[in-house]
């Protein structure tokens, strides 16, 4: 499999990016969105294999994590900014026709994207455990947090109304949780990708999303794309797990409101549902590029 790496310039910094196989036979390009933000690219390697059915698939690391690691600026960490960003390597790499995934955050800069920007080249959208309205994402993960026991309950509280999130017991708290709802510990039985060590964006979390994922509380807090949806134009694949930070009523949130859309549960799924069922995520996601190509 060839994979292409390259650095994009973009507004004094550089964006890393990856590209596995090559599109052959009418297959558009893939473009990947990671979540966080400040997650990297890394994790999205397990769908490498969609480039053998002679389809480009192009992740990236935004600026701010992995490979186009930034810090102390706090003033880039913006919906605006990353939705340039995407615009821009859209265009470096002269893409005319091509499918988006989001994944997470990277969902919410696709709606971002869709609404707010030229996309006469987006053949159809994937959105992966993400979410339109960063007040219900809260919501709904306030509830959850009433499956843990009664301590780690009391600790998040406490965290939470004081704002501090240094103590012990919240960060146990907090572990649990997102073993629980977004992925569990890595195994030497994992893939490489997901094992290898990676520069997380730090900084641009806390400044745009905030300490953890149920306290929005940063530049993206007043995500609420909602009320919006009906205006996406194109065909969407709606992914999450049962046991997804994005919850079934998040995911539904989507579906009611997207006119062209189909929505793909996941029984017993967590966050990253792409790297848990493999198998299965990249069979429907071959399918359904195939059928919007």
């Amino acid at each position: 499999m060839k994979i292409t790496e390259g650095y994009m310039p973009f507004r004094g910094f550089r964006t890393y990016y990856r590209i596995a196989g090559e599109s052959t036979g009418g297959h558009k390009p893939l473009i990947l969105l990671h979540g966080g933000p400040g997650s990297t690219h890394n994790y999205f390697e397990v769908l490498d294999r969609i480039s053998g059915e002679g389809r480009a698939v192009i992740s990236y690391d935004q600026i701010g994590c992995g490979n186009s690691y930034t810090d102390n600026h706090p003033e880039l960490w913006t919906e605006e900014f990353w939705r340039s960003e995407l615009e821009a390597l859209i265009d470096y790499l002269h893409l005319d026709s091509f499918h988006l995934l989001g994944q997470s955050w990277g969902g919410m800069l696709e709606i971002s994207y869709l609404l707010n920007c030229s996309h006469n080249g987006v053949r159809s959208a994937v959105l992966s455990s993400t979410l339109s309205s960063a007040s219900l994402w809260s919501r709904e993960l306030h509830r959850m947090i009433a499956f843990l026991p009664a301590h780690e309950q009391e600790a998040i509280r406490r965290a939470e109304e004081s704002g501090d999130y240094s103590s012990e017991e919240y960060q146990k708290a907090n572990d649990h949780f997102m073993t629980l709802f977004c992925s569990g510990p890595v195994s030497e039985n994992d893939p490489e990708c997901l094992r290898r060590k990676k520069k997380s964006g730090t900084e641009a979390y806390l400044c745009a999303w905030g300490p953890n994922e149920y306290t929005p509380s940063g530049s993206l807090r007043n995500f609420e794309y909602t009320g919006r949806l009906k205006e996406i134009d194109v065909p969407c694949l709606i992914i999450s797990g049962t046991n997804d930070l994005c919850t079934p009523l998040t995911a539904k949130t989507l579906f009611d409101g997207i006119p062209d859309s189909r929505w793909e549960l996941f029984e017993n799924a967590r966050h990253t549902v792409f790297a848990e069922q493999t198998d299965r995520y990249c069979q429907i996601l071959t399918q359904w590029l195939n059928e919007h190509d």
